[in-house]
This record gives C-alpha cells, sequence and structure tokens, in this order.
C-alpha cells in the first residue's frame, strides 16, 4: 500500500476513515458529501490518536505499521481461521486475544505482539493435543470453542513475562557470559538525523564502539547488528538478535525535532499501551533513563511502552533510547564531544549491571563507576 497523509484522497482514505469509525474515533462520513474519501486534518488527529493508544509512532500518517495495526484491529477471536504462515504472516487483535487465552491456559505461547509465530503454533498445537482436537495449529470454530469454554490456569501477572524475570533472575549478577546485540541505528547511505554535518548513524556507531569495548571488558560477549556501512531493516536486526541467542537488545539513536528546543533522552521498550508490557524491557529501560539523565544532566523524557518492529520481532528484552536531539544546538554540541560519549557508554553498561543486581549491593544511580563494575566481576569470581 502507499504511505497516506493529509491532503491525500482516494479509496485507500476511504478504508482509512471507515476502520477509523469503527473504532469510535472519527464520526461516520456519507461518500456524497465528497469527504468519505478525503484525509483531512480531521483523520490525521484520529490516525495520531489511534497511533499513541497502539504504541506507534505518532506521526498521523498511516504506513505499513499503522496500516497493519488498523487492519488488525477489525478482527476479534473467532472472526477467521488463523494459522503461521511464512509468506503471508497473519496480524491482529484475534492474534493477540489468542496468545492472551493460551498464555492463561498455561500454554507458553511466546510474547503476546498480536503476530501469529511459529512460537504460538507451538503452543496451539500443544493445547490442540491435550484437549483432544485435531492438531492442525489453526485455530479454527472448534478450537476457539474449546478456548472460551475452559477455565484459566492463571490470571494476570503476565507469565510469559515472569518467565523473562526468572530467567534473568536464574542468570546471576555476573555481566561475563551475557551476550548483548548492541544496534547501531541507520547506517550505511541512511544517515539518520542529520544536522550541521553531524550525522546520528556516525554518533549511533561511535557510541556502539565504545560500548562494546566496555562490555567486553567485563567479558560479556557483545555483538553490532550491524557494519559501518550497511543499514539493515528492523526485522533483519531483529532476526540477526534472534539468531544469535541474545540476552539482551541494545539499540542506540538520537532524535530530531522541527523544533530546535526539543532535547534530552528517552528510552522505549515492548508495550501495548494497555498494560502488556515486557517487565525486564521495562526495567532496563529505567535504568538507562536514570542513569543517562544522572551523569549527564539531560532533560529526562522519561520511558514509553512501544509495538514497533524492533520490540515485537526480538525475542529477548529489548530497549531503544534516543540520546539528544541533533535539531538542539546544546544536545548536538554535546553529541559530538568523544568524553560526552565516554560519559553515556559508561552509562548505557552500569545499567545493564544493575538490572543483573536485581537491587543487591547496589549503589545510588549515577555513582557506579566502570571501576566498581571490573571490581564487582572479579569478585564473583573468586
Amino acid at each position: 500500500m502507499r504511505v497516506l497523509r493529509r491532503g491525500d484522497t482516494g479509496p485507500e482514505v476511504a478504508e482509512i476513515r471507515s476502520m477509523l469509525s469503527a473504532l469510535d474515533l472519527l464520526p461516520p462520513k456519507e461518500e456524497a458529501n465528497g469527504h468519505g474519501s478525503f484525509f483531512d486534518l480531521e483523520v490525521e488527529h484520529a490516525v495520531r490518536a489511534f497511533q499513541q493508544q497502539r504504541g506507534l509512532i505518532t506521526d498521523g500518517v498511516v504506513g505499513p505499521a499503522t496500516y497493519r495495526a488498523l487492519r488488525g484491529s477489525t478482527y476479534h477471536l473467532g472472526s477467521r481461521p488463523l494459522a503461521y504462515s511464512i509468506s503471508s504472516p497473519v496480524h491482529g487483535d484475534d492474534v493477540f486475544a489468542l496468545q492472551e487465552r493460551l498464555t492463561e491456559l498455561g500454554y507458553d505461547a511466546g510474547r503476546p505482539d498480536g503476530g501469529f509465530g511459529p512460537q504460538t503454533e507451538r503452543a496451539l498445537k500443544n493445547f490442540q493435543r491435550d484437549y483432544g482436537l485435531v492438531v492442525d495449529g489453526i485455530c479454527g470454530p472448534a478450537t476457539v470453542r474449546a478456548l472460551r469454554q475452559l477455565s484459566p490456569r492463571a490470571r494476570g501477572g503476565r507469565p510469559v513475562f515472569l518467565r523473562e524475570q526468572e530467567h534473568l533472575r536464574r542468570s546471576g549478577p555476573r555481566l561475563r557470559g551475557k551476550r548483548i546485540v548492541i544496534d547501531p541505528g541507520h547506517g550505511g547511505p541512511d544517515l539518520g538525523v542529520s544536522v550541521a554535518g553531524v550525522n546520528e548513524s556516525d554518533i549511533a556507531w561511535d557510541l556502539t564502539r565504545r560500548l562494546e569495548g566496555r562490555m567486553k571488558a567485563t567479558g560479556m560477549e557483545a555483538l553490532i547488528s550491524r557494519g559501518p556501512d550497511h543499514s539493515p531493516s528492523e526485522l533483519q536486526r531483529a532476526q540477526f538478535a534472534n539468531d544469535a541467542g541474545a540476552d539482551l537488545f541494545l539499540s542506540l539513536h538520537c532524535d530530531g525535532n522541527r523544533s530546535p528546543h526539543a532535547q534530552g533522552v528517552a528510552s522505549f521498550h515492548f508495550g501495548t499501551g494497555n498494560g502488556t508490557t515486557s517487565t525486564v524491557g521495562e526495567l532496563l529501560a529505567g535504568y538507562i533513563q536514570r542513569e543517562l539523565a544522572a551523569r549527564t544532566g539531560m532533560l529526562d523524557c522519561r520511558t514509553h511502552p512501544k509495538t514497533w518492529d524492533i520490540f515485537t520481532r526480538t525475542r529477548c528484552p529489548a530497549v531503544r533510547v534516543e540520546i539528544g536531539y541533533l535539531t538542539n544546538e546544546e544536545d548536538r554540541r554535546r553529541l559530538s564531544d568523544p568524553a560526552f560519549r565516554d560519559v553515556v557508554a559508561e552509562g548505557i553498561l552500569i545499567a545493564v549491571k544493575r538490572l543483573y543486581l536485581l537491587g543487591e549491593n547496589d549503589q545510588p544511580t549515577g555513582t557506579f563507576t566502570f571501576a566498581d563494575v571490573l571490581a564487582h566481576e572479579l569478585l564473583t569470581t573468586e
């Protein structure tokens, strides 16, 4: 589909209006009055409201991710057969409901992200096998009836994320042996935000190498998702982390804004906006946010749940950090300073260490040093 924005017209816009109206985000318009196929300011506001609800980039533009989410919102569990397809992946609110229901019944369907993947198929087949249904991995009428008839074994607590927490606890406080994928944003011909000769891709690459060196010094296995001359898609970056069996995924970016006054640091993690969130991802985002705000004095723009592909497609907890606005003169000046980037890299490493310490033998925010981390690693090996 083509990207749709304010000023566009046509049947695709009429479809968008119809879906927004069904969600009570837009009053229905009669086709005859000439507005039914026009993308006006009212539609843009409705799109922004929908994007904010669903944890998408709130830009008022209907691109592939927003369109997929809009289409998915029209489905409820039972409205269509659901099955795993590599060539035509199935997404929607009905898939999300299926994943939540299987999890409540004790089956590990993976992260409830609304995408029917191989883990959801395995959980569905296990359910079908246990309850004497045809084991075909297809959620049809008979399977939906069985899902609705059974009482859940557990409610609340989001079991899939409790498993994340338990895995974190069992992995222990040491950094040695932990496998981390560092993802420098953009790359190659994609410079990202570029202002006055300062490029987001270059800042992200330099930060990544500084963080990689510190992580390796602690005994961690730090992998980089791209080379300096490449710009993989978000799906390729997520697949890299999955293939590597990463414990954590850290994506590093800078931001930009039409206003030169916009500044500060913000962190993002998986979350749908309706209470479903990656517990470990949210915890790590909080640690990174607090460390960077305390160490750099940058404006604290807080942590935010999002449903970006980089979060829904990675199997491990993932965090994206937007470190400063290159469109802000002060943020750009500081990010251009190698010494400042050292401070940022150390702050992120300390945040990762805090995550694995789980509150034990910790120190106040902004006071833990790289030397402290190395000393702790040496102490725990003896």
